[in-house]
C-alpha cells in the first residue's frame, strides 16, 4: 500500500476525542506501550486493528488511512447542499448531500464546484406544462460532452446521464426545483437557478 494510517493520524485523532493511550490500548486489546510506538513512528497497528482504531477514533476506517476526518454539519440532509464528485479515469458520477471520502480508481475525488454559466456553456430552460425542458447547446463529441443535467429541489435529486454523440438535453418534473447542475468534461460543474413563471 502507499498509503497506510500514521501515528500522527491517530495521535491527532486520539486527542481530538479526549483518549489517553491507556484507553485507546483498552478499547482495541493492546497494550500502551503499542499506541505509544505507533504515535513516535516506530510501528504501525496491523491491518486486522484498522476497523477496531476506527470504531476507537469515531471515524471510517478510510477517514483513518486518509487522514481526511469529515466533520459534516448536515444532519439534516438538505439536497440543496448537493455535492458531485466525477471521476477523472472513468466519468463515474457519484452525488452526496455533504462532506464525503471518496475513491474511484484509486483516485480520492474532491467536489466539483459549481461556476455560473458562460458563452461557452449556455443552458435553455423551458416550462412545459408541470416539466422543465432543459438543453444546452454544446457539442457532444467523444472528446468533449456534456455528462449528466442535474435538477435539485430540497428533497429530491432528478440526474439524466449524458453520452457523447447524443443530445445535451433533458426534462425534469418542476415539483420544487431550486438548482440546475450539468457537468462539461472539460470545463467541470455549471448551475443555474431556473427563473420562476
Amino acid at each position: 500500500m502507499n498509503q497506510y494510517v500514521t501515528g500522527a493520524v491517530i495521535k491527532g485523532l486520539r486527542e481530538k476525542n479526549n483518549v489517553t493511550q491507556l484507553q485507546l490500548a483498552d478499547k482495541i486489546g493492546v497494550s500502551d506501550k503499542t499506541i505509544s510506538k505507533w504515535e513516535t513512528g516506530k510501528g504501525y497497528p496491523d491491518i486486522t486493528l484498522l476497523d477496531p482504531i476506527a470504531n476507537a477514533l469515531s471515524v471510517s476506517v478510510a477517514e483513518l488511512i486518509s487522514g481526511n476526518t469529515v466533520y459534516n454539519s448536515n444532519i439534516s440532509a438538505n439536497m440543496l447542499r448537493s455535492q458531485f464528485y466525477v471521476c477523472p479515469v472513468c466519468g463515474n458520477v457519484i452525488h452526496g448531500m455533504g462532506e464525503s471520502v471518496i475513491h474511484c480508481h484509486g483516485v480520492l475525488l474532491q467536489p466539483e464546484e459549481a461556476e455560473e454559466t458562460d458563452e461557452d456553456h449556455k443552458i435553455f430552460i423551458e416550462h412545459v406544462e408541470d416539466e422543465y425542458y432543459v438543453q444546452i447547446k454544446h457539442e457532444m463529441t467523444k472528446n468533449h460532452y456534456i455528462s449528466f443535467i442535474a435538477a435539485v429541489s430540497s428533497d429530491r435529486m432528478q440526474m439524466v446521464k449524458l453520452y457523447p454523440e447524443g443530445d445535451a438535453q433533458a426534462r425534469f418534473k418542476i415539483n420544487g426545483v431550486k438548482k440546475i447542475y450539468f457537468y462539461c468534461n472539460r470545463s467541470g460543474l455549471f448551475s443555474v437557478t431556473p427563473a420562476k413563471n
